[in-house]
């Protein structure tokens, strides 16, 4: 069983556990200052924290071909983490990347595009599709799919030119106070029940998921090009000459999945997972690479039906109760996150919540590994049997406050065409004093661990180099919030949590996210 708890100097995850007071006793003998006039220096790690929560924005690296990680600069790739300066104290709401261009969400709900790909002429960022307070957003090989507040959900190029040409619809629902919108857009509308709503989408290259508060799921083409011909929609027999009348990107619900409350998708260019609220897993669309983790049959190499996985075949024995508690998709890889609860009885004794042993959390992938993606320190072509991410399973950390271990799971993982990052969910906050409240600037805060792992061609893990990694690593902060007198003991880049700060003069709450795209990585602030 691996243990895990972090403090400042600690050089790898798998570390044995200590109380806070042990920690801090460790920390004192590396030479890191603990006294409340000398708080400001408590380590690395939270003086890197420290300038975050002071200086929100985003910070990009990978390939620079189409001016997406760095519109100011020429480079054709950006090695380590640099700031975007347009969004200089800025807080969004959403931000994707893909090679060719970029796409994110203001507060105030506006969408802003940038890159070659949106414009060859005037690639800086823009704000295009406006005063629908818009909430997130995918990129499909041409469209962007932005979900609004109110559950609407629209479909724009990504190319500025074809925003300008294409047909406008009328807005308003008066016909004398109406007028005709600015640029090209298109309403995804699924049959939806009375109050009924859209909360969340994800995208692949060709389409796109859509989930409503009701545990419902739809599906859609989300290309202006290419109809969708891997079963990614989840619709029995559906392609494009057996369509049914109407617009091509007409929404189409998942009947397969009728009965489980799912909560929550992810998409990968091809294929599509989805969990509901008990913990069940299905899988559907393209299965070339194992992406969908079932046997891969080269006489049938995609699924057009939702695919029940079983978790229970990854925990062999009758002790061992799986739950599958997060998803995420990219390009041709799948990961999942799993709860494990085991009971230690025997024979024909009645279990009962006494016998119940702790959680163990474990991270799963499959797909193609030949990137290193899977994370699991191979190189596999065609993965379609689930392997386990040892550096990201079964770590365990003491909780103080409750003064139990706890285990440590995943804030949530990104996964990118060939490489990914994870964000560690470990605690973050460790009071020094009885007046510590946990959020001032002036506390002891440690950010949350993120690693990186994959393909790195484009220097998209952030490392400086260019080898691909199979194992997730850490990578080095930007240098604008590194360590300002040099000091080098093992700083790492870490993301703030939610945190209760001001900014521009105003309290509000926000974090740092990790967004992994086409050959480029981000991290930004966001509400």
């Amino acid at each position: 069983m691996a243990y895990a708890y972090y403090y400042p100097g600690m050089k790898t995850v798998e570390e044995p556990i200590f109380s806070t007071k042990v920690a801090m006793d460790h920390a004192k003998t590396k030479g890191y200052p603990l006294n409340e006039e000398n708080r400001d220096s408590l380590s690395s790690q939270h003086d890197q924290v420290k300038k975050a929560l002071e200086n929100p924005g985003a910070y990009a690296w990978g390939s620079n071909k189409y001016c997406v990680v760095d519109f100011e600069s020429n480079d054709t790739v950006v090695k380590t983490p640099r700031r975007l300066h347009f969004f200089d104290g800025v807080l969004l709401r959403d931000l994707k990347l893909d090679e060719k261009s970029g796409a994110a969400i203001t507060e105030n709900g506006d969408l802003v595009q940038w890159g070659k790909g949106f414009s060859e002429t005037n690639f800086k960022p823009t704000r295009t599709l406006t005063g629908k307070n818009l909430l997130s957003v995918c990129m499909s090989r041409d469209r962007i799919i932005a979900l609004s507040s109110d559950g609407s959900v629209y479909s724009l190029p990504i190319s500025k030119a074809d925003q300008q040409t294409g047909p406008k619809q009328r807005e308003g629902w008066l016909p004398f106070y109406s007028s005709i919108s600015s640029l090209s857009y298109r309403q995804l509308r699924p049959n939806l029940g009375l109050g009924e709503q859209i909360t969340a989408l994800s995208g692949g290259l060709e389409h796109v998921l859509l989930l409503s508060d009701a545990g419902r799921v739809f599906s859609a083409a989300a290309a202006t090009e290419g109809f969708p011909s891997k079963g990614q929609l989840g619709i029995p027999g559906l392609n494009w000459l057996t369509r049914p009348q109407g617009p091509v990107d007409s929404c189409h619900e998942i009947k397969t999945l009728r009965g489980y409350k799912v909560t929550q998708i992810a998409t990968g260019d091809y294929h599509s997972l989805v969990s509901d609220k008990d913990g069940r897993l299905f899988v559907f669309g393209d299965n070339s690479f194992g992406q969908l983790g079932i046997q891969f049959d080269p006489t049938s190499p995609f699924k057009d039906t939702p695919i029940f996985f079983p978790l229970k075949s990854l925990y062999p024995g009758k002790d061992s109760f799986p739950k599958a508690t997060g998803i995420a998709a990219g390009g041709f890889n799948s990961f999942l996150m799993v709860d494990v609860q085991r009971l230690t009885v025997s024979g024909d004794e009645k279990l009962s919540a006494k016998d119940a042993c702790p959680i163990t959390v474990d991270t799963w992938a499959f797909g193609k590994g030949i990137y290193g993606t899977l994370g699991n320190g191979r190189w596999t072509h065609l993965q379609d049997t689930p392997t386990k991410v040892k550096s990201l399973s079964n770590l365990f950390e003491y909780n103080e406050r409750a003064q139990k271990i706890s285990p440590i799971r995943l804030r949530g993982i990104s996964v990118g065409t060939t490489h990914a990052a994870a964000i560690l969910g470990n605690q973050t906050h460790l009071n020094l004093s009885e007046k510590s409240t946990g959020s001032s600037l002036t506390d002891a805060n440690w950010g949350a661990d993120v690693f990186w792992w994959g393909g790195n061609e484009f220097f998209q893990l952030g490392t400086g180099k260019r080898n691909n990694i199979p194992v997730p690593t850490y990578i080095n902060p930007p240098v604008d919030i590194d360590n300002m007198d040099g000091d080098t003991r093992n700083t790492r880049f870490q993301i703030i949590p939610r945190f209760r700060g001001k900014v521009s003069g105003r309290k509000i709450s926000f974090e740092q996210r990790v967004e992994c795209g086409r050959n480029v990585s981000a991290v930004y602030s966001a509400v």
